[in-house]
């Protein structure tokens, strides 16, 4: 209200002004110049009152934390404000969000053997800090804007990095026809693209091993550019994205954020459908091509081809996912074939106030002893997740989380843990 009331007092002058001083002197253009000024002046005191208007109602309103438990990865724009501000040539500065956890862990894994990613440091009883993760969006004009993500997140020696996750300028011409360039996470799966960093998103507390952070499997980051874009199609909703960029890194867990390791571009091919009837359903499938060129294997030429069913409601939650990664010497020798899959169900309980969420989930990977590329850095496993989430508020969340892991080979890791997430 300071700044409404800021701006009326200084339009009272400005109007005051012309009446005091005015004389046979002042030529047609001052008056112009005064009139447009005072116009700006309302414009900008309009939109302030519409943006104080919006707060005192979303002061008064009460969130519902089980209609908000998948809310979206951003906070969309005013659209009254946002409207007038594009028509004073002013666009929205940045609009950051913020996602972030603590977690507790006890496991009986020993090293050398917890090469997962989940268990992989050698504190098997321990609290952690999650990753400090920062999403931030910038309109440039009506079309155009920046995404970015950075990461602050722990090493094994104890300190933070920081890592841009995402960098990316889009361009969003029509629906069915949008334009990025930077780096993404790979729209080769549901998983990868659906929940990011922010822990909060997603039902529990680890993601499935095949999509992990840090893992190998698929490809998870992605630099190059990308077009994308949606259709009603008889209302299926037909999704697509195509993308042409850098491929894996000489350590295939990273992107090639600096170049390419060979002169080869790396392309995808991601479609999927979201048909209004049944709500919530979601079908699709991916292809990924590559050629791999990494430190500790001969190279190769890589092809992943995936595939998914999501039914993206809370009563239930069903997400099930196929991944199969095909790699072929290029000097020659025996092709592989590695495949992991996964299906994770949860179900929001209808009493309680709707806040109780227990979940499950089956993942299996196996990789080929003649894959030379995964062997020492994928493993071959299949496991067993079960665990119940608490919603505390429509911004917070607690987690209980069972894990048993059943490798090849080594001894068989069982875990439990505890987490709170949050969103601000």
């Amino acid at each position: 209200m300071q700044h409404i009331l800021a701006a009326s007092i200084m339009i009272f002058f400005v109007c005051a002004s012309p009446a005091q001083t005015a004389g046979p002197s002042d030529s047609p253009e001052d008056v112009k110049a005064l009139l447009q000024e005072i116009r700006e002046l309302k414009a900008r005191v309009a939109v302030l009152e519409a943006r104080e208007q919006q707060r005192e109602q979303a002061a008064q309103s009460k969130p519902n934390p089980a209609a908000q438990a998948k809310p979206p990865e951003a906070p969309s724009p005013e659209p009254q404000s946002a409207g007038q501000s594009r028509e004073l040539g002013i666009f929205p500065g940045i609009k950051m969000a913020g996602f972030t956890a603590v977690s507790y862990k006890a496991t009986d894994a020993r090293p050398p053997e917890a090469g997962m990613v989940g268990f992989r440091d050698n504190a098997n009883n321990s609290f952690a800090v999650g990753d400090f993760d920062l999403f931030l969006t910038s309109h440039l004009t009506s079309k155009a804007m920046v995404l970015g993500e950075v990461v602050f997140s722990e090493t094994s020696e104890q300190e933070f990095e920081v890592d841009v996750e995402r960098l990316l300028l889009k361009y969003d011409f029509k629906d069915y026809f949008k334009l990025s360039f930077g780096r993404y996470h790979t729209p080769i799966n549901y998983w990868n693209t659906a929940f990011h960093h922010g822990q909060w998103l997603q039902t529990s507390i680890s993601r499935p091993e095949m999509t992990q952070f840090g893992g190998s499997f698929i490809p998870v980051h992605f630099v190059g550019t990308l077009v994308e874009g949606e259709a009603p199609a008889s209302g299926l909703n037909l999704n697509y994205n195509f993308g042409l960029g850098n491929g894996r890194g000489a350590v295939i867990s990273r992107p090639g954020d600096f170049g390419d390791v060979n002169n080869n571009r790396a392309w995808l091919a991601n479609i999927f459908v979201k048909p209004d009837h049944p709500y919530g359903l979601r079908v699709g499938g991916s292809v990924y091509r590559d050629e791999l060129n990494p430190l500790i294997a001969p190279a190769a030429r890589e092809w992943i081809q995936s595939a998914n069913v999501v039914w993206d409601k809370e009563t239930p939650e069903i997400i099930a996912e196929f991944a199969n990664v095909t790699h072929t010497p290029i000097q020659g020798g025996v092709t592989s074939n590695s495949q992991a899959y996964y299906v994770q169900t949860a179900y929001r309980l209808p009493f309680l106030q709707k806040l109780w969420k227990p979940y499950s989930r089956f993942e299996y990977i196996h990789v080929p002893k003649s894959d030379p590329i995964f062997r020492s850095v994928v493993p071959s496993f299949s496991g067993w997740t079960f665990g119940l989430r608490y919603d505390i508020s429509s911004f917070a969340a607690f987690k209980w989380e069972y894990r048993r892991y059943d490798r090849r080979d080594l001894p068989i890791i069982n875990g439990a843990f505890i987490q709170t997430s949050f969103t601000f």
